[in-house]
C-alpha cells in the first residue's frame, strides 16, 4: 500500500515526459480542438500501473477481511461509498448520456483499500507519498536546462512576477504542481527527513517550486494549511504561554506585533488613496478577469443549464469531453472548474446531496481526529476544501492527479480513527499484537 500513491504519481509525470508537450502552447492545442500528442507507450504503462494498484488494494481488503478485523471508521466508508454510488454508478447508468468502462470502479478498490489503513502503517505511507512528491519536484527542477517549453509557460502573464515563466513541471498544468508543491511542504513538516541538510534542501525546494508555479491558490492554501497545523501541534502551548505571568516575554512580542500590523494598516488606509488604486485595478486586463472569476462564470452558467436540462442525475460521465466542449465552443472547459457545480452538472441533484453529505463527514472526522494526527487532517481538508473551489479534486472517474490528495486525506483519517479505537495492524485477537503506534508526540 505505501507505493500507491507514488504509482499515481508516476504515472502523471510519465504521461507529461512522453507527451512531448510545449506548455506555452497547450491552451492554443485545446482551442484547436486537440489534446496534445500521446505516447501509445502510456496505454501499456497505464494498464501495468492499473493492475499494481488493483493487486496491492485487493490484498490489502483480503488481509483485512480475513483475519476478522473491524473498519477503522465506520462513517468515513459509508460516506464515500455512498457517495462513490451516487456520483459514479447512479450517473454512468442513469445519465442523460450514459457510459460505463471498468476505470471507474477503480477509486472505489482504491479508496477502500486506504480506508482500512491503522495508525501504525500511515507513517509508511506519508512517508512514501512525501518521497514521490519531492522527486516528482527535482525532475520538474532538472528539465529546465533540459527541455524548458515543456515544464515552463513562457507566455504566462497573469501573474505577479512580470516577464518570469510559470514553472509546470512534468504535473498535468502549474497548478497541479502548486498543489503537489504545498502538499508535499504539508507532509515534511509532519514527517521531516531525519538528516537536517536533506530538510533544508527539501524546504528549499518546495518552497521554490511552489512560489514559481505561480498559483495563488496554491500559496493562499498552504499559509492557511500551515497555519492550522502549527496551531493543533503548539496553539495551547502558546496560549498558555500568553497568559504565564512568569514568562511576559511571549505575551509582549504578540501584542507590539498586534499593535505594528494594526498601524502598518492604519497608515495604508489613511495616507495611501486605496480606494482609486482598487478602481484602477478592475479596469486593467486583470481586474477583469478576477471580477470573472478568469472566465469560469461563463462555465458555470453551461453547468447550471446542463442540470436544468437533466436535474435527477445530470448529464453523465461524458460532460466536458471533447465533443461537449466543441459543441457549447469552449474547448478549455475540461470542468466546471468549481467542485460543487460539476457534480450538480455531471450527477444531478442526487450526486450534489452526496457531494454535500460527504464533504461534512470529511470536515467532522477531520476536526474529530485533529489531535490524533497531529493537525495533518484538518490541514488536509483545507486544502481540499480550497481546492474544490476552482478546480474539482473530489471527482471519482478513475484516478490520476486529482485524486491524490483526497486518497491522502481518506488515509490518514483512517488512521486516526484506528488509532483512537486501539486497532493494530495485527490481526485482532491474537496474542502479543501491537498496538498501533502514535500518531502524536510525546509531550
Amino acid at each position: 500500500m505505501p507505493w500507491v500513491l507514488p504509482a499515481m504519481l508516476a504515472l502523471v509525470a510519465a504521461g507529461v515526459m512522453l507527451s512531448g508537450r510545449d506548455l506555452s502552447q497547450m491552451y492554443a492545442e485545446l482551442a484547436a480542438g486537440g489534446n496534445g500528442s500521446y505516447n501509445p507507450a502510456m496505454d501499456w504503462l497505464q494498464r501495468g500501473v492499473s493492475v499494481l494498484l488493483l493487486l496491492a488494494s485487493g490484498e490489502r481488503i483480503l488481509r483485512h477481511f480475513g483475519s476478522g478485523r473491524p473498519l477503522p471508521s465506520v462513517p468515513l466508508v459509508a460516506s464515500y461509498s455512498v457517495y462513490w454510488v451516487a456520483t459514479v454508478a447512479f450517473t454512468a447508468v442513469l445519465g442523460a448520456h450514459p457510459s460505463v468502462g471498468h476505470e471507474y470502479a477503480y477509486s472505489l478498490v482504491i479508496g477502500f483499500a486506504m480506508m482500512l489503513t491503522t495508525g501504525e502503517e500511515l507513517p509508511a505511507i506519508l512517508q512514501r507519498a512525501r518521497d514521490a512528491l519531492f522527486v516528482l519536484m527535482v525532475v520538474s527542477v532538472a528539465l529546465i536546462p533540459v527541455d524548458p517549453s515543456m515544464v515552463l509557460d513562457a507566455s504566462y502573464t497573469q501573474g505577479l512576477l512580470p516577464g518570469v515563466p510559470r514553472l509546470g513541471g512534468v504535473a498535468p498544468h502549474p497548478v497541479a504542481l502548486g498543489m503537489f508543491a504545498q502538499t508535499g511542504l504539508l507532509l515534511l513538516c509532519a514527517y521531516p527527513y531525519r538528516s537536517r541538510p536533506v530538510n533544508l534542501l527539501a524546504w528549499g525546494l518546495g518552497l521554490g517550486v511552489l512560489f514559481f508555479a505561480q498559483s495563488k491558490t496554491a500559496w493562499i492554501a498552504f499559509v492557511l494549511c500551515s497555519a492550522c497545523l502549527l496551531l493543533v501541534r503548539g496553539g495551547a502551548r502558546a496560549w498558555q504561554r500568553l497568559g504565564d505571568p512568569r514568562d511576559n516575554s511571549f505575551g509582549i512580542l504578540a501584542c507590539l506585533g498586534a499593535m505594528l500590523v494594526g498601524a502598518g494598516l492604519l497608515v495604508l488606509l489613511v495616507f495611501d488613496d486605496v480606494g482609486d488604486k482598487i478602481a484602477s485595478f478592475f479596469d486593467t486586463q486583470e481586474g477583469a478577469q478576477l471580477m470573472s472569476l478568469t472566465g469560469r462564470d461563463q462555465i458555470w452558467a453551461v453547468a447550471w443549464e446542463e442540470w436544468h436540462a437533466h436535474p435527477w442525475f445530470g448529464y453523465g460521465p461524458t460532460l466536458w469531453d471533447e465533443d461537449f466542449r466543441n459543441a457549447i465552443a469552449m474547448p478549455n472547459a475540461t470542468s466546471a472548474h468549481n467542485q460543487f457545480m460539476d457534480t450538480l452538472a455531471r450527477s444531478g441533484t442526487v450526486g450534489a446531496i452526496a457531494l454535500v453529505v460527504y464533504a461534512a463527514v470529511l470536515l467532522w472526522l477531520s476536526l474529530r481526529h485533529a489531535r490524533d494526527t497531529r493537525g495533518l487532517s484538518i490541514a488536509l481538508f483545507i486544502a481540499l476544501a480550497l481546492r474544490s473551489v476552482s478546480e474539482v479534486p473530489l471527482l471519482l472517474f478513475g484516478y490520476g492527479s486529482e485524486l491524490f490528495i483526497h486518497l491522502l486525506l481518506v488515509v490518514t483519517l483512517a488512521a486516526g480513527a484506528a488509532q483512537r479505537r486501539g486497532l493494530a495492524a495485527a490481526p485482532a485477537g491474537r496474542r502479543g499484537s501491537r498496538v498501533a503506534r502514535p500518531l502524536r508526540r510525546p509531550a
